[in-house]
């Protein structure tokens, strides 16, 4: 049994893990303790040969509403855990330090997320803000509360967009350039329509509609689950959806550099004071360095 604290693990059917995020009173915020617990969460379902289907779900009335910025002592906090990809260089000063942080906790957990050899399905409800939608848009297929709402907040914050940048891929080029330009949120029909979503269901109906999913998935072999997702996955990055990625995430920390550069910050506090992080307190400054 795991000593969790902001995940809890399920198996409400055979061949069924539901991990469902627990961190209601932030509204579901990642810092990194919650990014650790649920990468082992899913390392744990991934491993179990009885688990066919992984649901991720989200306990409260929002599914995420992203990052934790008002998170202190990240480097420290990191440093509890055993790394899981090859970024090194947590501590050191500078980009170094930040972009080897976000290649293990941001992308790195994405990209491994994104390729469990199990079908995975994400549950969503209320608001799936900016990090929100990094765990959700791993997952193979979404089933989306009637109530859902997604929105990435972050160039009002300077950033062209969350480090795990699949909007072109989830939305169309065009309603990606609105939600990032103008921060248009996209209700759950909507993202319906433009192929995000598979499915829109009544709020109190998510949690059983997505496990009656589940079950039938898991009536398929298990084997031939695995070579069907990664031959889907495999069309996606024949694209250029991997390489698109790297770009991204390139320019995403060289807007981090321009506003430690411009603010002493690697976001524009201006965003932050306008009440886009809705989970941050004005006046805090969380990334400053100690000294």
């Amino acid at each position: 049994m795991s000593n969790w604290e902001h995940i809890l693990y399920e198996e409400p059917a055979e061949g069924i893990a539901r991990i469902v995020l627990n961190r209601p009173a932030t509204l579901n915020a990642q810092d990194t303790q919650f990014l650790y617990e649920l990468n082992d969460a899913y390392d744990r379902a991934t491993q179990d040969e009885r688990i066919k289907v992984i649901i991720t779900a989200a306990n409260g009335k929002h599914f995420s509403s992203g990052h934790d910025l008002r998170e202190r002592d990240h480097l420290e906090t990191q440093d509890k855990y055993k790394p899981v990809t090859n970024a090194t260089g947590y501590r050191r000063d500078g980009a170094e330090g930040r972009q080897a942080r976000e290649e293990e906790i941001y992308t790195g957990f994405c990209e491994r997320w994104r390729n469990i050899p199990k079908p995975t399905i994400a549950a969503v409800q209320g608001r799936c803000v900016a990090g929100g939608l990094m765990l959700c848009w791993p997952s193979d297929i979404i089933i989306a509360a009637d109530d859902a709402l997604f929105e990435d907040v972050t160039v009002m914050l300077g950033i062209p967009g969350v480090e795990f940048f699949m909007h072109p891929w989830e939305l169309g080029a065009r309603k990606a350039k609105e939600m990032l330009f103008a921060g248009a949120q996209v209700n759950a029909e909507e993202a319906r329509q433009l192929g995000m979503v598979n499915r829109v269901v009544p709020r109190d109906r998510l949690e059983d509609e997505t496990l009656a999913l589940a079950v039938k998935i898991a009536q398929r072999p298990s084997f031939a689950l695995k070579l069907a997702k990664q031959a889907v996955n495999n069309v996606q990055d024949a694209q250029g959806r991997h390489a698109a990625q790297t770009a991204a995430f390139a320019m995403h920390h060289l807007a981090h550099s321009h506003a430690m550069e411009v603010h002493g910050l690697p976001v524009d506090p201006g965003g932050v004071h306008k009440g886009v992080a809705k989970n941050y307190a004005p006046g805090d400054e969380p990334w400053r360095k100690k000294a």
